[in-house]
């Protein structure tokens, strides 16, 4: 397996639905400024769903802090718009949805399964250098919590604009930070 820390993204151009409007999406337009890339297996499935009401429940609190997430399949973007206009879900889904049908992502960050053509449930912070700082790759049964990205986002925003402290477990803006030091070391 691929440890992803400090990847740069290479170059894609993929196909998003985003606003009622089929257009792409590039690596430039991750340049400058925080992104979450949320892989999921499929639309019109069961656990996807949840999890993307849940971000889009919460999509207003990442914007406040900067940070853009694109939900990435490898369904159609075609697809992706019949979802948004059938489920009550889905409707209230606010942030770009990336069709991801020639796997360039999916095969980029490790998530493809080939023998499914899907995409396990990969969550990827990405700075806006355009370097991964977070992520996590979940079975197919297990779904993932907004509140949480969110806090993991928060905490990526932290060290890098402050890359000589650190964020102890549960972290979360306000709470005390680390500097690490030798007079640390078995103080904690």
């Amino acid at each position: 397996m691929n440890n992803f820390i400090g990847k740069k993204l290479d170059e894609f151009k993929v196909p998003v639905y985003h606003d009622g409007v089929f257009s792409e999406v590039t690596e430039k337009d991750l340049d400058g400024k925080w992104s979450v890339l949320f892989f999921y297996p499929g639309d019109f499935t069961f656990v996807c769903p949840t999890e993307l009401e849940d971000l889009a429940n919460h999509y207003e609190k990442f914007k406040e802090i900067g940070a853009e997430i694109y939900s990435v399949s490898t369904d159609s973007e075609f697809v992706h718009k019949a979802w948004k206009d059938k489920s009550e879900a889905i409707k209230k889904v606010e942030y770009p949805m990336i069709s991801d049908r020639t796997f360039v992502l999916s095969n980029m960050l490790g998530v493809l399964i080939p023998e499914e053509g899907q995409a396990l449930r990969g969550t990827f912070v990405i700075n806006p250098d355009r370097e991964i700082m977070a992520y996590e790759i979940h079975a197919l049964g297990i779904g993932r919590d907004a509140k949480e990205l969110l806090r993991k986002v928060e905490a990526a925003q932290f060290v890098y604009k402050n890359g000589d402290k650190v964020c102890p477990a549960a972290w979360h803006p306000g709470d005390d930070t680390l500097t690490p030091g030798i007079d640390l070391v078995g103080e904690i």
